[in-house]
């Protein structure tokens, strides 16, 4: 493990890969991978302010008001100062990018940039559990049994933004609130967007771009 603490976000649309992208970084480099989707699944149960706030819109599937999830994910990040991490679904806005710059320099920002028509199809094609956040995917990434969740059998849901006719808002949506925080980082130079439809092809430039900042774990072939 480098000596330099690496503290790393990845940015993207819904449906980019994020989570994916980002666990395979975990695994590759030993960098925590700090996701504000679990983090507000788990203050659901314990009862917070935070918690409470943020279970009405969860249900829903919208984002987070920039308030309850910056609260959250300070707290959160104030315990992990002498840690690498890698932030996924956090900062969206730049209200929240600005929130971060108080605890931490950022050294590296990597960006998912999916054409349209890719992120309208995966997210049209996604299924969730609710209580666990695992997502399905019904043309490559399906559930073991139609319409139930591999590890519990409980039934998954179609949120109501992943539904076809919502899904083109919610995407015009993220894009203006995402363009003033990608030229933040970008006037910063540590912005890296990689594009593709394919999570197996992107990953390995970003693979390449970690390695040069940190040793790997895990050789590349793992993937």
């Amino acid at each position: 493990m480098a000596s330099k603490l690496l503290r790393a976000v990845v940015l993207g649309p819904p449906g980019s890969g994020k989570g994916t992208v980002c666990e395979r970084i975990a695994r590759s480099f030993g960098l925590q991978h700090l996701s504000s989707g679990q983090f507000l699944r788990e203050s659901l149960g314990g009862g917070g302010e935070a918690g409470a706030l943020a279970q009405q819109y969860l249900e829903r599937g919208l984002l987070v008001p920039d308030h309850v999830i910056t609260r959250l994910m300070v707290a959160e990040l104030e315990k992990r100062r002498e840690q690498h991490w890698l932030l996924d679904g956090f900062p969206r806005t730049l209200g929240q990018a600005e929130a971060l710059d108080g605890i931490c320099q950022l050294d590296l920002v990597i960006s998912l940039n999916i054409p349209f028509e890719t992120l309208k199809d995966r997210l049209s094609a996604r299924w969730v559990h609710p209580a666990s956040g695992r997502v399905y995917n019904m043309d490559f990434n399906p559930p073991h049994t139609q319409g139930v969740d591999d590890l519990t059998g409980e039934p998954l849901v179609q949120r109501e933004d992943d539904r076809p006719e919502a899904v083109a808002a919610r995407l015009r949506k993220y894009k203006d609130a995402a363009k003033p925080v990608m030229e933040l980082y970008k006037s910063r130079g540590i912005l890296h967007s990689f594009s593709g439809t394919e999570t197996n092809k992107i990953w390995p430039y970003v693979y390449t771009l970690l390695s040069s900042r940190i040793p790997p774990v895990l050789p590349e072939e793992e993937h």
